[in-house]
């Protein structure tokens, strides 16, 4: 039984969840979404899968544009993990009607929490902190893994009513200046120009001009940028400065750069 488990990433969450899932669920080919082509060839698997980070409480643009690239074979069994930092919202509500809309059955779709990336909300939490949400996560995984082996057809899973109006509201309204967002950020005097914000960028949005990195407005808000960065140099807007960075701690900027180069893990 062949097993395809896609996966988008900024700060390796997401690339460690897949991993992790991917080695439970055996004979599982692990494929990049983060810089796909524009043409893909048609999945054959058996079982699809699609680990992605939770962006402002939905599915992340380029998920969304792999959904309306990608061919499968007649009704494989598809099932989902939403990597957040303790609020899915309706993020796999909204992935089961877009997958419907491509003839598609969700057959179950699980949330992940591990340590927020979003820096402007504030810096890395502890190490200890960290290493508990990877451990809750790990035996959660195993569970996901158990069920995709199983072919299990469960329910979503999902927030409260409120939150997920709520929130869902919040994803509609921002969707559309996403790209734009990154007027915020800049390089500070720390700036090597060694490049790496614009190597990781999955939207190749970063252009190294005169040794600086410039952005492009074409952002996704993924992060990779200011939390790769080796030396803490770019900053986002004035509440970044001096707060502590965060990638998944097993996760390496080589694992990145492959993911970003489209290279299969």
């Amino acid at each position: 039984m062949k097993t395809a488990v896609y996966v988008y990433t900024g700060t390796g969450n997401s690339l460690w969840t897949a991993r992790e899932l991917a080695s439970r669920i055996g004979q599982a080919e692990l494929i990049s979404l983060n810089r796909h082509e524009k043409q893909l060839p048609l999945c054959e698997a058996d079982i699809i899968g699609l680990v992605f980070p939770v962006h402002i409480w939905g599915v992340p643009p380029p998920v969304m544009e792999f959904l309306d690239l990608i061919k499968t074979n007649p009704k494989p069994y598809v099932f989902a993990v939403a990597v957040n930092a303790g609020q899915v919202a309706a993020t796999l509500i909204q992935l089961k009607k877009l997958l419907q809309a491509k003839n598609l059955h969700l057959s179950c779709g699980f949330s992940i929490d591990l340590p927020s990336n979003y820096i402007p909300w504030g810096g890395a939490i502890s190490q200890q902190k960290q290493q508990k949400k990877i451990s809750a996560a790990l035996e959660k995984i195993e569970r996901i893994a158990g069920t995709v082996r199983n072919k299990e057809d469960l329910p979503v899973e999902k927030g409260s009513l409120w939150q997920n109006i709520f929130f869902s509201l919040i994803y509609k309204k921002s969707l559309p200046h996403i790209a734009g967002m990154d007027k915020s950020f800049f390089a500070d005097e720390k700036c090597s120009s060694c490049g790496i914000c614009a190597k990781i960028c999955p939207a190749r949005n970063i252009l190294m001009t005169e040794g600086k990195p410039v952005w492009q407005r074409r952002c996704e808000q993924c992060f990779a940028c200011i939390q790769w960065c080796p030396e803490e140099a770019i900053q986002y807007g004035k509440g970044t400065r001096n707060k502590k960075r965060y990638h998944h701690p097993d996760i390496s900027l080589k694992d990145m750069l492959a993911c970003t180069e489209g290279k299969k893990s």
